[in-house]
């Protein structure tokens, strides 16, 4: 756990994958005996050469995030969502914004997505290479 904070935190990549389903459901059955919140985090970015959204808006990218994001958690959890878990949009590369984000938690969660049995994908493995709390990477049930 994070000194700085008074209750654990648990931060899972949810990009709407089988695995991302998957790490969610781990997180909220990890967040009870570790009296710990869940932050379910989508990352979004404005594709590369899409600057002309730039000046006109990236709300579009924003909402679809935040589209998937609740298809996710309802998929993962149905209507019955745990009291401790909260979704967020974050902007930004989803390997940078999650490794950033480990700063302050005390775990992270990402669904692994590579192809083989040893392959990790590339944000699974930049978690685990750079991360600064411990990381657990999940394979789609």
């Amino acid at each position: 756990m994070d000194a700085s904070q008074g209750r654990p935190r648990i931060i899972v990549g949810v990009d709407g994958s089988d695995a991302s389903i998957a790490a969610l459901r781990i997180a909220a059955s990890l967040a009870g005996p570790l009296d710990a919140s869940v932050e379910a985090w989508t990352c979004w970015d404005v594709p590369p050469g899409f600057g002309l959204y730039l000046v006109v808006g990236v709300e579009g990218f924003e909402y679809a995030a935040k589209q998937s994001l609740e298809q996710a958690l309802a998929a993962a959890f149905g209507e019955e969502r745990p009291i401790q878990v909260r979704g967020r949009p974050v902007r930004g590369k989803a390997a940078d914004v999650l490794i950033e984000g480990s700063r302050s938690a005390s775990l992270l969660i990402v669904g692994r997505r590579g192809r083989g049995i040893l392959v990790l994908g590339s944000v699974s493995s930049a978690c685990v290479s750079h991360a600064h709390c411990p990381v657990l990477v999940v394979h789609a049930s």
